[in-house]
């Protein structure tokens, strides 16, 4: 691909070469294996000294040519596509850490992320410290001697806290950590952290990626020398993605540019409304100007997103009135559908954790997560409206 070529561009013609039919559009590779012309070649290939594919286990073209597709978008140099997200997100993790490596983390992750740190990881004799996203200056203080990762979202989930990722690479590199990045709010399209220096970036193509809430879906994308160490782990676990899942997500990255542009345009909008209701405390959007990031959502982000976040007055009990109210949009766990969605991160995705570490990253009760669809937005903000009364 040209190193010129714009965004939207390179989502629509990165694809992988025609057959011999001369598809336009790339077909679906649905065979779980592969077969060699002759024992030596596949021999040779077993050996590593040729790269047919094998098996759709450890490769397959549909999942080839998403990998590609998503590694041209976040200026990566390789990736591996795994069944889910969060498959993803542990993939990006135990690839890496052994007993007796320390994890630096912002506390403001999501409600898995924060279960593999502080439940899972810990039997393998992995440790980790939490820090506030938005106080990076204090970070390098927490850093161990046998710190190896630094693991972040920006922005977070739900709360839409932002990390600045200029420090944060700066911070890695000088300490020579593994700098490993969710980017599932904010997609490629709105930021590339491998511009600030980002060494893995993670993604749930469950999400915006696919778009319309069909199939789900991870990427793991980075630097060539670790993402090998990602496939190796990978192929030998069996988190794949599935060929179909892969084609699916691929042919919707091909719009997600304009879906990306009208679910922003969509969730500014909204928040403006909210920050006007008299039943609300406060509303959460990197570019609302009360956002107090704001000044840094504009500089390393293109738009501020599809979710808005609000504190609704009154807590768990006026939360789940409002939430009863609604009747044109969803209610559900998913996030990044052209349906606008509504969660309650403290009685569902963040549930699991204590009062306290809700707190500390600002999921109150009455805390309410709004993913932002494609409906025209006057819609609604009307079921949104009547329900507050």
């Amino acid at each position: 691909m040209s190193k010129n070529q714009k965004f939207e561009t390179a989502a629509i013609r990165q694809q992988l070469e025609r057959t011999a039919y001369r598809e336009h559009s790339n077909p679906l590779f649905l065979t779980s294996s592969f077969t060699f012309p002759s024992a030596e070649q596949m021999a040779n290939t077993f050996a590593g000294q040729t790269e047919d594919i094998i098996y759709s286990r450890y490769s397959n073209p549909n999942t080839d040519e998403l990998i590609r597709k998503v590694c041209t978008l976040e200026m990566a140099e390789d990736g591996f596509a795994t069944a889910s997200g969060m498959s993803a997100v542990f993939a990006s993790m135990a690839a890496f850490l052994e007993s007796g490596d320390h994890v630096l983390s912002s506390r403001a992750v999501f409600g898995s992320t924060h279960q593999i740190l502080t439940q899972i990881l810990p039997k393998w004799g992995v440790s980790h410290t939490y820090v506030d996203p938005d106080q990076i200056d204090q970070w390098e203080a927490f850093i161990q001697p046998n710190t190896k990762m630094l693991v972040l979202e920006s922005p977070s989930n739900p709360g839409l806290r932002l990390v600045d990722l200029e420090k944060a690479g700066a911070l890695a590199k000088k300490h020579n950590l593994i700098f490993n990045i969710d980017n599932c709010f904010a997609t490629p399209f709105i930021q590339q952290p491998t511009k600030f220096g980002a060494d893995l970036v993670v993604h749930s193509g469950t999400k915006w990626m696919d778009g319309q809430g069909r199939v789900l879906g991870g990427l793991v994308v980075g630097k060539k020398e670790l993402i090998e160490k990602v496939r190796f782990f990978c192929r030998h676990t069996g988190p794949a993605m599935s060929p179909f899942n892969a084609w699916l997500i691929s042919k919707s990255l091909e719009t997600l540019a304009v879906r990306m542009e009208r679910h922003c345009q969509n969730a500014q909008l909204l928040a403006q409304f909210l920050e006007g209701q008299p039943a609300v405390n406060k509303v959460f959007y990197p570019f609302l100007s009360s956002h107090p990031q704001h000044e840094l959502a504009q500089r390393q982000m293109r738009f501020g997103g599809g979710l808005v976040t609000f504190e609704i007055k009154g807590g768990v009990p006026n939360a789940m009135a409002f939430l009863n109210k609604i009747k044109l949009c969803s209610l559900s766990s998913n996030l990044g559908d052209t349906r606008t969605i509504l969660t309650h991160p403290t009685s569902t995705t963040h549930s699991k954790l204590k009062e306290e570490e809700r707190l500390a990253v600002g999921i109150t009760p009455g805390l309410i997560r709004i993913s932002v669809g494609l409906e025209h937005i006057e819609d609604v903000i009307q079921d949104i409206e009547q329900a507050l009364e």
